[in-house]
């Protein structure tokens, strides 16, 4: 299935997100649970794309197997960081011929020990030229770009951000998938910001379920998205004890996916992490239109 086609009206679009495993142990869990996710009928599944091409070959390996085990679409993220046109092209030409419908198209973090993005000789330095190259010369993909409902850390402003956003989408992007938040507010006055600059294409609110305090504090304080103190608060309550932790999370990531479904939200992109069981408990308590 080409991503576009798992929005719009009548439709509400699922999809997870995994990481390449680093070891042969973690590929047999990441399987076990991707089992345990492909029983919500995903419209399609997205796998990272390491810094600088580090995890190309894994990538599209989980990819294809989620694709031939599970009959599910698949989507290979792809940056610009670390890679010429030409490499680029190749990436792209490899991902068909695996089976990849859709591209998440990303400029991509600068690599580890740099502290601002330097694009290769040859390369590309924006993530709407990535989106352009892989429309222009690879029409039949679905493409998914990033948004960022709290801003991006390196805009200037949000007004900034979204002049950008609209320049991924007009180069051809079809979905933005945002990046992880807590407060739904800051999504709600994100999508009405895009719809007064014109930007039509589905807004899928990017979740990441919360199960352990220290590290969602440490994954919010690398993209800048914020905590909802009330929610801080319950979360260390329940001191050292992750179990209590992770019931707490799960809890506050039900309520926070049904308002927004029940807003209207085009579908929901989930940030899994690996792992299953928080969202499964998630989906298991939501009322989902599909």
């Amino acid at each position: 299935m080409n991503l576009r086609h798992a929005y719009g009206p009548g439709k509400f679009g699922l999809s997870f997100e995994l990481f390449p495993p680093k070891t042969p142990t973690g590929e047999t869990e990441l399987f076990q649970h991707v089992a345990e996710l492909a029983a919500f009928c995903p419209d399609y599944i997205t796998c990272t794309y390491g810094a600088g091409g580090s995890t190309r070959g894994k990538t599209l390996e989980v990819i294809e197997r989620v694709r031939r085990e599970f009959g599910t679409a698949v989507a290979s993220h792809l940056t610009c960081v670390g890679s010429t046109v030409e490499e680029l092209r190749d990436y792209l030409c490899e991902a068909e011929r695996r089976g990849v419908t859709n591209i998440v198209a990303l400029r991509g973090d600068p690599p580890k020990g740099e502290t601002s993005f330097q694009a290769v000789a040859g390369g590309l330095r924006f993530a709407n030229e990535l989106v352009a190259l892989v429309r222009g010369e690879f029409p039949q993909l679905g493409i998914a770009v990033a948004g960022y409902p709290e801003k991006h850390l390196e805009a200037p402003s949000l007004d900034v951000d979204l002049v950008n956003l609209k320049r991924k989408v007009d180069a051809g992007a079809d979905v933005v998938l945002t990046q992880l938040f807590y407060v739904n507010a800051d999504f709600f006055r994100f999508r009405e910001q895009c719809e007064r600059l014109g930007i039509r294409t589905p807004l899928v609110p990017g979740v990441l379920p919360v199960t352990n305090l220290a590290q969602i504090k440490r994954i919010t304080s690398l993209c800048g998205a914020k905590l909802p103190a009330e929610f801080t608060a319950a979360l260390e309550a329940c001191g050292d004890s992750v179990e209590a932790q992770f019931e707490v999370g799960v809890e506050f990531a039900a309520r926070q996916v049904q308002e927004l479904v029940d807003a209207g939200a085009a579908g929901v992109h989930f940030y899994v992490l690996n792992k299953s069981t928080a969202t499964s408990r998630v989906l298991r308590a939501l009322k989902l239109p599909r």
